[in-house]
């Protein structure tokens, strides 16, 4: 028996001895990032994603729409649910090295035939064609933890929780970003919507002028055509941006999580700026800080913690098991102490030896998964530098294309006086001036346009590289 027991616990010795050296170890894949972002002059430790979107978005009304999407947006909404299941499942598996206990209540009444050797026996003995069985009994069931499966299954789960977590903040950032771009294509349709109604006086005007000048004789029927037909082109303009305005309000107000409605704003395109000091920082630290990577990750560390239960799966498993209580072949002696008393344990080491190849396959199968998430991971990182480099290369694009918009606007508007004054003259014919009207009509709503593509490129500078969730 002592010889036994001394094998028993050199097994046991042995088994936590190997434990240690079955672990598998987690080493962050080698990313070789650059210093610094392409398009970038220097590099600087700081960046523009570590301010918090409250002193990033600095507009009042904008920063009252990103707190009601924040806090009633329906896709952030379902992302917290998960996030809260999750945590329901980080709590459970906090009791995984624990026992299983249950309690269990049975009554049963068998009865052989009588002439079996069961049913002859039991009128012999007892007396009786049939027996009764009573019992009442905890049971116990617990496994150790010897190659740390249980360990990995509870990092497992807090793997999972993590990655919701920051599925949360990657939503988030889309939300806040999503908002800003909304806010900002609806500040645009205003002033395209002001430049049309400004045009459409001037097309007015142009006409009225036309008419007289038919009437007078000094221009054909034709000219009148034409200056009517620019006219019905800005007013189809105008009616266009009524539409767009509309829609832009519905898919604002969704995103906050209202019912469509209007949407208040309190300043105009042209006096909206954000923050003119737009550095990206380093790509390091862009990796952590943006919640879609760091999921990434997490993803790659759940797979690593399932390889590790895939392997401890072929090792041997020590199991207890344990049951007690009170049990009686008479329903009127059942609870009597303590002769109903009964108790039991059972201590065994189960080694798989051959399931159809099962545990190898799901081994081999857990290191592919892990390699995959590796590449995940390592694509992930790529395609957040991709989304860096391209905000940085469109804002110093937008820069340039901003300032010749405007001089373009400003050269238009003046052909426009002067193509006027020479069409009374009767130096100019009625299609300069429509022409010089329609140009300058396009500019103006093409400049427009350049501005809130370049507000845009900064609000995608800011969430590409992590910023929106603070």
């Amino acid at each position: 028996m002592k010889l036994i027991k001394n094998i028993f616990l050199t097994f046991i010795l042995a088994v936590i001895a190997v434990s240690c050296v079955t672990k598998v170890a987690y080493t962050k894949p080698d990313l070789q990032l650059p210093e610094d972002f392409r398009f970038t002059a220097t590099a600087d430790t700081a960046s523009v994603a570590n301010l918090q979107w409250k002193d990033f978005f600095k507009d009042p009304i904008l920063q009252g729409l990103i707190e009601k999407g924040i806090a009633n947006n329906l896709d952030l909404q379902i992302a917290l649910k998960q996030v809260a299941s999750s945590q329901e499942k980080l709590l459970q598996a906090k009791y995984l090295q624990y026992p299983d206990v249950g309690f269990t209540v049975s009554g049963q009444i068998s009865r052989p035939s009588k002439n079996s050797m069961n049913g002859q026996s039991l009128n012999l003995f007892i007396g009786k064609n049939h027996v009764e069985d009573y019992n009442a009994a905890f049971n116990l069931s617990w496994e150790a933890d010897i190659w740390g499966k249980i360990k990995n299954q509870q990092e497992v789960s807090r793997m999972q929780y993590l990655q919701t977590y920051e599925a949360t903040k990657a939503i988030q950032t889309q939300v806040v970003a999503a908002i800003a771009q909304g806010y900002y294509n609806l500040l645009m349709l205003d002033k395209q919507m002001d430049i049309a109604k400004s045009n459409l006086e001037l097309s007015s005007n142009t006409l009225s002028i036309t008419e007289k000048m038919w009437e007078s004789g000094d221009t054909t029927s034709l000219g009148v055509q034409q200056a009517t037909a620019q006219k019905q082109s800005t007013e189809l303009l105008i009616s266009q941006l009524e539409q767009n305005i509309a829609i832009q309000e519905n898919a604002l107000s969704i995103l906050v999580g209202e019912a469509p409605n209007k949407v208040t704003r309190g300043i105009e395109l042209s006096d909206t700026s954000l923050s003119q000091d737009l550095s990206a920082g380093l790509p390091a630290k862009m990796v952590s800080r943006r919640p879609d990577v760091r999921q990434q990750e997490l993803v790659l560390l759940e797979s690593n913690s399932l390889v590790g239960i895939a392997q401890a799966n072929m090792y041997p498993s020590l199991k207890i098991t344990a049951n007690g209580g009170i049990n009686s072949f008479k329903f009127d002696n059942w609870f009597q102490i303590p002769a109903s008393l009964f108790g039991s344990v059972l201590g065994g080491i189960t080694q798989p030896i051959f399931q159809k190849r099962q545990l190898k396959t799901d081994l081999a199968v857990a290191k592919i998964q892990r390699e995959k998430n590796v590449l995940a991971f390592r694509q992930s990182v790529l395609n957040a530098m991709g989304e860096v480099s391209d905000a940085l290369v469109s804002n110093e694009s937008l820069k340039v294309q901003e300032q010749k918009a405007t001089e373009q606007v400003t050269t238009l508007k003046d052909g426009i006086k002067s193509a006027q004054m020479l069409y009374k003259g009767g130096l100019a014919n009625y299609l300069e001036v429509i022409t010089a009207q329609a140009n300058s009509l396009q500019a103006e709503l093409n400049l427009a346009s350049v501005k809130r593509q370049r507000l845009s490129s900064i609000v995608d500078l800011y969430r590409a590289l992590g910023g929106g969730w603070k």
